[in-house]
């Protein structure tokens, strides 16, 4: 079966000088066989690369390869690039899968692509440009990915043919760069051919793949004396003398396209290739290409040339009708300078449906393209992009043309390119749309446009270059009698541009200036919102505590009526989070912001506070109900397809959710993926300085120091410290490391300055960051004194914020630097807080620490106790290294470890579920124990597990358990 691109009908000949890549070709479809002489086998994929000048064959071995596929019964897709079509987005793309989608019905195809659709739709030109979904490139790359997936495996094995992928669209190259390392992995076989010399500076990442796979590109040579003599032979005889083929071999320099077509030409004038011919066929040669080539066209007559010169405008396979009107001939006329550009091998029929015709051969094309007048090409492409347009090819095949036209201020143009720009951003192609948008700003647009188009051409780069970004949004606020809708987004996108090149001050003041001069109340409480996002990101705020004040004087008034009011609320519950104000403070105003609802993707107004109302949950003991938000929130941001730093961002907090809970394999996982995304996607840097700071952190739980060591060095962490704010603190993350590596001074030194920096913000709460109790932990050995009173002062904190996790975690360390005898009741303590929070690697360590404090005071069967719960929750939560502390502590206290009680579950017992009911109906434990007939300390332990199970503390369980799976009889 074959789909595609069909191959230009010419004459069967033998490819001579070409044995290597055609071993070559036979040896990686034998690859794609699941049987060879009967005997099963799994199929394997690869890539084979041909490159090589104009002329040398490389298109007549991918005929070949396709030849050979088709003998086999293989699956054959293909697709070519196009000189004149290389602005033209996912082009080649299209080539590939649309005829296979173009057999199923539309109903057959959403079934097919599913929620795909609307992602990678639009890229495929499989829909109308109506929908307001805008994918990113990411997202769009990985919806194709799994687009080509599926047509494999549907038609396995395939063969993918791709020619002239030198002149392939900017965003082909970039899916094929991506895509191309799977196919080892598929019954897919993936053949290029290009002219390396020609590859477009930008195509380094394709340029790389091939360059460095296994399969070294094969480079094809010209051929030699005897090839160029066999071509000839075969056209004029056997009898062509020695000296005549080798005047042919230097005249064509052994290009199997210049000799063929040489050598047609000396049979057409029937010659014997006798020595006395010699003098005419330098004439002959010359016909082939360049001046000879021109010359030999007009000898074809005014008519013939004004057809050949539209069919050089509209390039690649073209509809002779579209090329009559362009070149203003009659029917008649164009068929017959058809039947003669065919005649003098200079057209063919073409790949496209209907009558369309191509070039034979590109260089053909070109040639006769720069033969047109200059002022007569203009007007061919200006006719061109009218009758793509009436021919309904959309405005993208029209903005093509208007690109090669000189700018004249007619508003029609301005019109058609920035629909085309439209067109590319939904199918994910930014620069497509800056590179007609920027053409659209120079024609130039009506005044009253100006804005509006400055705001598109913005929103184009803000993915690709926010530089240029900032640069066309503050030209746009210069602009007289602007919307005011119009004005806010403009507003709105310069502070997240300004914001994303970490120049937070500037985003800020941005906001606030626009706040202050707003006279709608609605877009003036959205400016308010916006100046208190970027100020309270921004590392450097002169007067933290003052914004605190004017943001809760300012929320207080507000009932979360609407999205400005709600992002308000929002923002004023984490300010109250990070402050150290109790949680209930906290947890109020963020229920309020969620009461209405909060979209991850709204594209005027950003993820921040969404993301962080999310995560107040996880800090305030609820880490459900985080991670519910943040699986809404990613699916919606997956919907729409933002697989980039969003889908980044999302995997990495996601992680962190899951380290606080003590699922440490879980959170160095998804960490690991939002990390990966994160390197994949440019302009992610934020991305990536949170993920390698969770992922840091969850190395060093693990007791992998060595990992975290090389995690931070290679991405420079700590080295240098961000403009913006990042949780967790770069800089109290890089202490952590320190610590596990015995550097208590330096690390001691970087928390002190964590700490003034923290205090002077008024940022009080050790949940969010727990730079004092790391600091006591640094100086226990050489300040004890002041170690226990920085772990006092932070326990002290935790308790006005009121997260049983952050007291128990900060008792810990307190019980820690305090040590002897007078430790004992702090660690037991600390436990006691640890059972009521979902905390299980924090309550794991502290069970550790309690055990060896009791074994050192001589209480050894208590401690073993305590040292065993340890030891089985180090083992649930992956922490290696607690887990080899804990044994050692057994061993030290003449205790060997027992076997592992359960196995590790988030699903409730029968038991478990009837005691978290009976407390959220409001029973006291004693009444519980009666009921259950159990102690009270063992209700407090099937609580205990209640909470690490769910997620979450006592004050959020009834919500919990509303959703939380029932245990099945």
């Amino acid at each position: 079966m074959a789909h595609g691109l069909r191959q230009p009908t010419t004459e069967h000949r033998p490819l001579l000088e070409r044995d290597r890549e055609l071993q070559a070709i036979d040896s990686a479809l034998s690859d794609l066989r699941d049987a060879v002489d009967g005997v099963p086998r799994t199929p394997r994929g690869g890539l084979l690369a041909f490159t090589g000048a104009a002329g040398l064959g490389k298109t007549t071995l991918i005929a070949a390869a396709r030849a050979r596929a088709a003998a086999l019964g293989l699956t054959v897709f293909s697709g070519k690039g196009g000189e004149k079509e290389q602005g033209l987005a996912f082009r080649v793309v299209r080539q590939v899968m649309q005829p296979t989608l173009a057999t199923m019905s539309e109903t057959e195809r959403r079934t097919f692509l599913g929620s795909w659709y609307g992602i990678v739709g639009a890229a495929l030109g499989l829909e109308a440009t109506a929908g307001t979904q805008v994918p990113d490139p990411t997202g769009v790359r990985d919806g194709l990915d799994w687009v080509m997936t599926r047509l494999t495996v549907m038609n396995a094995p395939v063969v993918l043919l791709l020619d002239d992928l030198h002149w392939a669209d900017a965003e082909s190259l970039d899916w094929l760069a991506s895509f191309a390392p799977r196919v080892a992995d598929l019954p897919l076989l993936m053949v290029v051919a290009y002219r390396p010399d020609d590859l477009p500076p930008d195509a380094t990442s394709f340029r790389t793949l091939v360059e460095r796979h296994e399969e070294r590109p094969h480079a094809l040579s010209p051929l030699g004396k005897d090839g160029v003599a066999r071509i000839v032979r075969n056209e004029v005889g056997e009898e062509a003398e020695d000296e005549f083929c080798g005047e042919c071999w230097t005249l064509t320099g052994g290009s199997p396209f210049e000799t063929v077509e040489l050598a047609i030409r000396l049979r057409e004038r029937q010659m014997k290739g006798s020595q006395d011919e010699l003098p005419v066929i330098g004439d002959l040669a010359a016909a082939v290409k360049g001046p000879g080539l021109i010359e030999r066209l007009h000898r074809l007559g005014p008519s013939t040339v004004r057809f050949a010169w539209a069919a050089a405008v509209l390039g690649g396979s073209f509809s002779a009708e579209l090329a009559t009107g362009i070149a203003v001939v009659g029917s008649e006329e164009a068929a017959e300078a058809a039947r003669k550009l065919r005649a003098s091998r200079i057209l063919a029929d073409g790949d496209g449906p209907g009558r369309s015709l191509e070039f034979v051969h590109p260089s053909i094309a070109t040639t006769i393209y720069h033969d047109i007048p200059s002022g007569l090409r203009v007007g061919m492409h200006n006719a061109a992009a009218d009758a793509a347009q009436a021919a309904g090819f959309g405005p993208t095949a029209a903005a093509r043309h208007l690109l090669e036209v000189p700018c004249d201020g007619r508003p029609e143009a301005v019109s058609v390119l920035r629909a085309a720009a439209r067109e590319y951003l939904r199918a994910g192609a930014p620069e497509a749309a800056r590179r007609v948008l920027t053409r659209a700003l120079r024609e130039p647009p009506p005044a009253e446009d100006r804005a509006a188009l400055l705001h598109e051409l913005a929103c184009s780069t803000f993915l690709i270059e926010p530089t240029a970004t900032v640069s066309h949004l503050q030209e746009a606020l210069t602009e007289p009698a602007m919307d005011p809708e119009l004005r806010a987004s403009i507003v709105y996108k310069l502070a997240q541009a300004l914001a994303n090149t970490d120049r937070l001050t500037e985003a800020a003041a941005v906001a606030a200036d626009e706040a202050r001069r707003a006279p709608n109340p609605r877009i003036k409480l959205r400016m308010q919102a916006d100046h208190f996002v970027w100020s309270a990101f921004r590392a450097d705020e002169p007067d933290s505590s003052a914004r605190s004040r004017r943001l809760a004087r300012l929320a207080d008034k507000l009932t979360g009526r609407g999205l400005e009011e709600r992002y308000i609320l929002g923002l004023r519950a984490w300010d109250a989070l990070v402050r150290g104000e109790p949680r209930r403070t906290a947890l109020g105003h963020a229920e309020e912001a969620l009461r209405g609802g909060m979209s991850w993707t709204d594209e005027n107004r950003g993820f921040e506070v969404p993301v962080a109302v999310a995560l107040l949950f996880m800090y305030c003991d609820q880490p459900w109900r985080a991670e519910e938000l943040f699986t809404k929130g990613m699916a919606e941001c997956e919907h729409k397809g933002w697989s980039g730093s969003h889908l980044a961002q999302g995997q990495t907090l996601s992680g962190y959710i899951r380290y606080r809970r003590g699922c440490l394999s879980e959170a160095e996982e998804l960490v690991r993926a939002g990390l990966r995304t994160a390197e994949r996607v440019e302009g992610a840097v934020p991305a990536q300085w949170f993920a390698i700071g969770i992922l840091i952190q969850i190395l060093l739980a693990r007791g992998r120091t060595a990992d975290a060591r090389r995690l931070a060095d290679a991405h420079h962490y700590g080295d240098v410290v961000p403009n913006a704010v990042i949780f967790p603190d770069p800089r109290t993350v890089y202490a952590e490391l320190l610590l596990a590596e015995e550097r208590h001074v330096e690390a001691a030194r970087l928390l002190s300055a964590v700490g003034d920096w923290l205090e002077a913000r008024n940022w009080r709460n050790p949940a969010w960051c727990p730079w004092q109790l790391d600091l006591a932990s640094a100086l226990a050995r050489t300040a004890p004194d002041r170690a226990v009173r920085h772990a006092q002062d932070a326990v002290k904190r935790a308790r006005d914020f009121g997260a049983a996790s952050a007291i128990g975690q900060a008792l810990h360390v307190e019980a820690e630097v305090t040590g002897g005898p007078a430790a004992l009741d702090l660690h037991a303590e600390a436990v006691e807080h640890l059972e009521r929070s979902p905390a299980s690697y924090e309550l794991a360590r502290a069970l550790v620490g309690h055990g060896a404090a009791l074994s050192r005071d001589g209480q050894v069967q208590e401690a073993a106790h305590r040292l065993y719960q340890g030891l089985e929750g180090a083992v649930h939560c992956g922490a290696e290294a607690l887990v080899a502390r804990a044994r050692q502590e057994l061993s030290a206290a003449g205790l060997r470890p027992l076997p592992l009680r359960y196995a590790q579950t988030d699903t409730l017992t029968a038991q478990e579920r009837q005691t978290a009911e009976l407390t959220v109906q409001g029973h006291p434990e004693a009444v519980i124990a009666k009921e259950l007939r159990l102690t009270e300390q063992g209700v407090r332990q099937l609580l205990s597990c209640v909470y690490r199970k769910i997620g979450t503390d006592a004050a959020g369980l009834a919500q919990a358990l509303e959703t939380f799976p029932r245990p099945r009889t």
